[in-house]
Parts: C-alpha cells; structure tokens; sequence
C-alpha cells in the first residue's frame, strides 16, 4: 500500500541530506500541552511539509506519549520513522521503524517500515563524505548492511505487491552482490598470504551463498589455486569444471591454468 509515496520519491532523490535532528529536552508528556491532539497533529505535519524535522519530531512524539490511542497515533510513528531519515540520524529512523513494526505489525503500513529500516540501516555503514564519493563498502564491516539485507527481504517476501518491493528487490540485488564481494576480498587476502585452507573455505562459501553474483568466477579461480597449492587434486578438477561449463573460453579459465 502506497504511504508518502511524493514523500519517499524526495528520500530517495536527498539521501545524502546533511540535516541534524536535534533532541528536545522538554518531555514529550508536557509538550504542547494547551493543543489538542488533532492540533499536535496537524501542525506535525505542517512542520513536517516545512522540512523543520526536529520540530515535527517534538510534535510527533508528543502526540504518542500524550494520546497513544488516538486514530492519528500510528500515522504519527511513520511520520517520526521518515523525519529521522531526512535528517540524517538514521539510527533513531531504524529505531523509530524497529517501534512501529513490533507496535503495529499488521498495519497495512508496515511494509513502509520495513523499507525504511533498510534504507536507514544502509546509510548507517556510510559516512558524509561516503555518500557523494564513490567507496567500496566490501571492504568494511558489513552488519548493518547485512541487516539492511534482511529488512529488503522481508519486503519482497511478506509484501510481494508493495509499492516499495521492487526497489526492495533492486536493493537485494545490490547488496548481495556487496556481501558476496566482502567475502571474495577476505578470500584473496588468506591467498595472498598462503592460507589456502581458509582462502578456498572463504571461496566455496561465496559460491555456495552467492549463485550468480560477479564474484563468484574470481572466486572458483582462488578455489582452483588455493587446491592446487595443497595438492588437493579431485577439488582442484571440481572447481575447475564447475568454472569451464559456467565461464568457457573466459580469462576467469585462463588465470586459473596459469601457476603462480
């Protein structure tokens, strides 16, 4: 089901906004005690059309301490998930998310937190400056993409006909083929300093868990040598089948004939 679909297209196109949510110290119990729940709410989402994040979250958050039960309540928590993303603080947006899926997990919105919680699981691995310049997250500690991965999943698995499934899908695709290439790179550091045993472990396991992705010749070819290299020769042959069927007359076959 379509949320903040207008809204979602900005996500995506500011991304790298360089916006800081600022926290109140004012308890959200007491705020804006004078308005109602439907003026909290109303003026949230002015703030919110305003782009004044920090101010729609107090609003916001207000709202769900003074009257969880109301009708706008829910609305609200998706409104405070989107808030934290645009400005930045994506570990109170997954955070945010984390809330609304266990407090609501048969919304019919719930497909939107979920989405968000990859997005702001994502952008939690990157820096500023990592989000305008191209960096290679395969070599970096990937837990947050790893539950990025598995936030996209749930997605494209619980809510095949979501609005958002198909980028979910694209963002699969995309990080998957970054898990696989983290993989490979640890791979080839164990062969570059002779730990064959552990670099050809590291390389099956790329093949196994990544079927189709890039990597996976180069790591048949780290297989193939590291084999060669212990005198292992029926896995060695294995390896070498499995990459002249899939990869013939490729250089992926060359580099694995050649000895080093």
């Amino acid at each position: 089901m379509k949320f903040q679909a207008k809204l979602l297209a900005i996500t995506v196109a500011v991304a790298s906004s360089f916006l800081t949510a600022c926290s109140t110290s004012v308890d959200p119990a007491e705020a804006y005690k004078g308005e109602t729940a439907q003026q909290i709410f109303n003026k949230g989402e002015s703030e919110l059309r305003a782009r004044s994040y920090s101010e729609a979250i107090k609003r916001f958050e207000a709202l769900d301490a003074q009257y969880p039960y109301e009708h706008d309540t829910e609305t609200a928590h998706l409104h405070i998930i989107y808030a934290y993303y645009m400005s930045s603080d994506y570990a109170s947006a997954e955070a945010a998310a984390d809330r609304f899926v266990h407090a609501y997990p048969t919304s019919p919105h719930a497909d939107y937190a979920y989405y968000m919680r990859g997005l702001s699981n994502y952008f939690q691995n990157m820096g500023v400056f990592e989000k305008i310049f191209a960096v290679d997250l395969a070599t970096r500690d990937l837990t947050q993409v790893k539950k990025s991965y598995a936030d996209f999943a749930e997605v494209v698995k619980v809510y095949p006909n979501s609005y958002y499934a198909p980028a979910a899908h694209q963002y699969m695709v995309y990080l998957r083929n970054l898990l696989a290439n983290h993989d490979l790179e640890v791979a080839q550091y164990y062969y570059g300093r002779g730990a064959y045993v552990a670099a050809a472990d590291r390389a099956n396991m790329v093949v196994r868990e990544f079927q189709g992705a890039p990597a996976v010749p180069k790591a048949l070819v780290i297989m193939v040598k590291s084999y060669r290299h212990l005198g292992l020769a029926k896995p060695e042959n294995d390896a070498m089948q499995v990459l002249q069927y899939n990869y013939a007359n490729s250089t992926y076959v060359k580099n694995a004939m050649q000895k080093d």
